[in-house]
């Protein structure tokens, strides 16, 4: 990998990235995390696989009061983060931290955290070629960590009844939802559609600690229209740093059929 960077800009502008000409680079995925995090002020939220903080400072767009921390284990990713935090004026309420999920820093005590948020690697370890690109072949598949391992990790992380939201490919819906079963509850499966009549790509997933609501598999989002355009809401995440509501478009029990 080479150490060039690029200066971009997500949520109209809101925000300044820095991230590396080549290798990773933030899609729209970690937008939409941050928008589902039912996150509020004077809450703490914790980032696992930070990257370079783009879900953490779209999150921070949207709720100023809030604070979170990042952990991220490739250092030139952390190093970025920690520029991009200084950048936009958020050093004071993202704080990166450079670590391992399987060896937690001391700062990540269990149950210390209203929420947690997770964009994991999205390729299973030996099953897909991953980028031959340093930082992208780490965020795209998995190595010691594997999905199981973010779930548990998160679960430990945040406190009882807090909020662990995921973004992960579609296909792999049902090994996310397995390692979510028996340990949390309140699920919500909320999919993300390129657009009407197409299947779904990625899929959100939030799930909240020692509740025992069942699961409710949501209408989800069309992200763009038959003409390529974004849908309102969506553009209204992707510019605005709008909240991305799970249940809004949700029918009402006992509609779903009318």
């Amino acid at each position: 990998m080479t150490d060039a960077v690029t200066a971009d800009r997500l949520l109209g502008g809101r925000v300044l990235l820095q991230q590396p000409a080549e290798g990773y680079r933030v899609a729209i995925d970690p937008v939409f995390l941050a928008a589902a995090v039912p996150a509020l002020d004077g809450q703490s939220v914790v980032d696992l696989g930070c990257g370079v903080g783009a879900a953490s400072l779209c999150l921070l767009q949207r709720v100023p009061g809030a604070r979170v921390v990042g952990l991220e284990i490739q250092r030139a990713l952390f190093r970025l983060a920690s520029a991009n935090a200084r950048a936009n004026n958020m050093a004071g309420r993202f704080t990166p931290v450079v670590g391992d999920i399987l060896s937690l820093p001391p700062r990540f005590a269990p149950g210390s955290f209203d929420h947690v948020m997770v964009n994991p690697p999205y390729l299973e370890a030996g099953k897909a070629t991953a980028s031959p690109k340093g930082t992208r072949a780490i965020a795209d598949q998995e190595g010691e960590a594997q999905l199981s391992d973010w779930v548990r990790v998160a679960l430990l992380l945040v406190r009882d009844k807090g909020s662990v939201t995921f973004i992960q490919r579609a296909d792999r819906l049902e090994k996310l939802l397995a390692a979510f079963d028996g340990k949390a509850g309140e699920l919500l499966v909320y999919p993300l559609w390129p657009k009407p009549g197409r299947p779904a790509r990625r899929v959100l997933v939030r799930a909240r600690k020692n509740v025992l609501t069942p699961t409710r598999l949501l209408a989800g989002l069309p992200l763009h229209k038959t003409d390529g355009s974004y849908t309102d809401t969506a553009e209204a995440v992707l510019r605005d740093a709008a909240r991305l509501d799970l249940t809004a478009a949700d029918p009402p029990d006992g509609q779903a059929d009318a």
